[in-house]
Parts: C-alpha cells; sequence; structure tokens
C-alpha cells in the first residue's frame, strides 16, 4: 500500500481546519475594510449572544445560526431606530427565560448569561467613550473573549467546537490588529 500523497495530506489539514480558515478570513476582511470601536463591540456581543443562544436551547450547533440571528438583531435594531446594543440585550434576556423555560443545564445559563453581561458590557463601554479609548476596550475584551473559546473548544460543551475555533482565530487577530492599526497609522 502506498503513502499518502503531499496534497491529500494538505487537503485533509484544511478541510479539518476550515474553522481556523473562516475566523481568520473574516478578520482580515474586517481589518481591510475599515472595522472601528463600534464594529469590535459589534462583533464582541454577538459572540456573547451566540454562546447565550446555544446554552438556552441546550444545542451546540444552533451557536451556528446564532450567528445570522444576533446579527439580523443588530440590523434590524439600527433599521427601527433603537441601538443595536439594546436589541442584543432584549435578545439576551429572551433567550434566558427560554432556557428557564426548556430547563437546560442552570450552570451553563448563568455562565453565558454572565459572559453576555461582562462582554456586552464591555462593548458597550468601548462605544460611549473617546473612539481611541473605545477600540481599546473593544480590542482587548474582544481579543480577552478568545480565553472564552478556548475553555469551549476544550470542554466541547454549550457551542460547536467549530464556532469556538473560528472565533478565536476571529476574536485576536481582529481585537490586537485593530489596536495595532489605530496606533500605528
Amino acid at each position: 500500500m502506498s503513502a499518502p500523497s503531499p496534497t491529500a495530506g494538505r487537503r485533509h489539514f484544511v478541510l479539518h481546519r476550515w474553522p481556523t480558515a473562516l475566523g481568520l478570513a473574516v478578520a482580515i476582511l474586517s481589518l481591510v475594510t475599515g472595522s472601528n470601536e463600534e464594529s469590535l463591540a459589534i462583533t464582541l456581543a454577538v459572540a456573547a449572544v451566540c454562546y447565550l443562544a446555544a446554552a438556552a436551547l441546550g444545542r451546540p450547533w444552533t451557536v451556528w445560526p446564532a450567528v445570522l440571528g444576533a446579527s439580523l438583531v443588530v440590523v434590524v435594531s439600527e433599521l427601527i431606530g433603537t441601538p443595536w446594543w439594546a436589541g442584543l440585550g432584549g435578545t439576551a434576556v429572551v433567550l434566558v427565560v427560554v432556557g428557564l423555560a426548556l430547563r437546560v443545564s442552570r450552570p451553563a445559563l448563568l455562565a453565558q448569561a454572565l459572559a453576555v453581561a461582562g462582554f456586552g458590557g464591555a462593548a458597550v463601554i468601548a462605544v460611549f467613550i473617546a473612539p481611541q479609548a473605545g477600540v481599546i476596550v473593544a480590542g482587548l475584551a474582544l481579543a480577552s473573549h478568545a480565553i472564552w473559546d478556548v475553555i469551549h473548544l476544550r470542554r466541547k460543551l454549550v457551542v460547536a467546537p467549530s464556532l469556538a475555533e473560528a472565533c478565536i482565530f476571529l476574536d485576536v487577530p481582529l481585537g490586537l490588529g485593530l489596536i495595532i492599526l489605530t496606533y500605528v497609522t
């Protein structure tokens, strides 16, 4: 039996690392197209709400559709004249109520609700302070969210490991990258 070709080995690696590639691609695209403190804050808050959604529904795979859902909440909130953070905050409250009604794991629901409060609070602070300070707050908070991602990736609980992996490679480059770009340019 012959050994697999180097091309087959690379293809296998790429297929299994698609979340890494996706996270990096989104981070690079965001940096190239002009992210600011508000876009970082939105990314941070959406990530936290998505994790809460998966905990509230008790289904790790729902974190992927929750990315789309939370993003739509941001857009609809802005379209109707409500701040995006208020829309996501209201969504978080609804998700906690849903989680309680579904009797999902209380520790997981509480952990994610506290994460939304912490990361969401940092996101809101970032948009209400001076822009350069907001970039630092949102960038560091987003980069620190990667710690939360690593915990979830290792435990393989609450969220799909693929999303946790993608978030690691989105959060750190985007958060720290924008801080660097803000002070280098």
